[in-house]
C-alpha cells in the first residue's frame, strides 16, 4: 500500500482515507473534512477499517469512507436468516451493488461461510448470482446493509460455483472461489 491520508469528518463517527492531502475527492456532503495525518505504508496499522479495504477503496475511488457506530450494532447477538436475505450490499464508496439472496451455513458448526449475492438486472430479470465468502461482508448500521470491498465489476468476473447441479462444497470450485477473492477457505467440519 502506498502513502494515504487520514481525515476526520465534521461527524465524529465518520472517517476517511484519501490519496491526496487535499482530500479533494472526499464527498463534500459529509464534510467539512480535516486532515489528521499521513499514514505511511510501513507503519503499524491501528485503524478499524482493514488495510486491504483502504487500499482497494483508495485505488478505485481515490478515497475510502468508514464510520464507527455511535451505539452497538445490535442489542441481540443473533439474527434470523430471513432478515439477512434481501439485505442490500454497498461498495466502499457507498453505492448499492446488490443484495444477499441466501446464506450457506456449515451444518455441524452452524457458521455462515458464504453468501449468495444477486446483482444487476431489473425485477430479477437479467440478474446474476455469485457466491462470496461471508468474511467479505461487514454490517454497516448507517446503511442498514452490508458494506464490502467488492466491486460490481469484480462480481461480474467472479467464478460461478453455486446454483447448478454441483455438490457443494466441491474442493476445486471452492479453491477457485477463494483464489479469486484472496480469502482463506473455512475448515468445513464433516460429520
Amino acid at each position: 500500500m502506498r502513502v494515504v491520508y487520514y481525515f476526520q469528518s465534521g461527524d465524529p463517527n465518520l472517517h476517511a482515507f484519501a490519496d491526496s492531502p487535499a482530500g479533494d475527492k472526499l464527498p463534500a456532503q459529509n464534510g467539512p473534512w480535516t486532515l489528521v495525518r499521513q499514514v505511511s505504508p510501513d507503519e503499524k496499522w491501528t485503524y478499524s477499517a482493514s488495510r486491504a479495504a483502504v487500499a482497494a477503496g483508495v485505488l478505485e475511488n481515490g478515497f475510502l469512507l468508514w464510520d464507527t457506530p455511535e451505539e452497538p450494532t445490535s442489542s441481540k447477538p443473533l439474527i434470523e436468516s430471513d432478515r439477512v436475505e434481501g439485505t442490500a450490499v454497498y461498495g466502499l464508496n457507498g453505492g448499492h451493488i446488490g443484495q444477499i439472496k441466501r446464506l450457506l451455513i456449515e451444518k455441524v458448526s452452524g457458521r455462515v461461510t458464504y453468501a449468495v449475492m444477486i446483482f444487476g438486472g431489473f425485477l430479477g430479470i437479467g440478474s446474476h448470482e455469485h457466491t462470496i465468502p461471508w468474511g467479505k461482508l461487514d454490517y454497516d448500521t448507517r446503511l442498514s446493509g452490508y458494506r464490502t470491498d467488492i466491486t460490481e465489476e469484480q462480481l461480474r468476473d467472479a467464478p460461478v460455483v453455486f446454483g447448478n447441479a454441483e455438490v457443494w462444497p466441491d474442493p476445486a470450485h471452492e479453491k477457485q472461489l477463494h483464489d479469486y477473492w484472496y480469502t482463506r477457505p473455512p475448515s468445513i467440519e464433516v460429520p
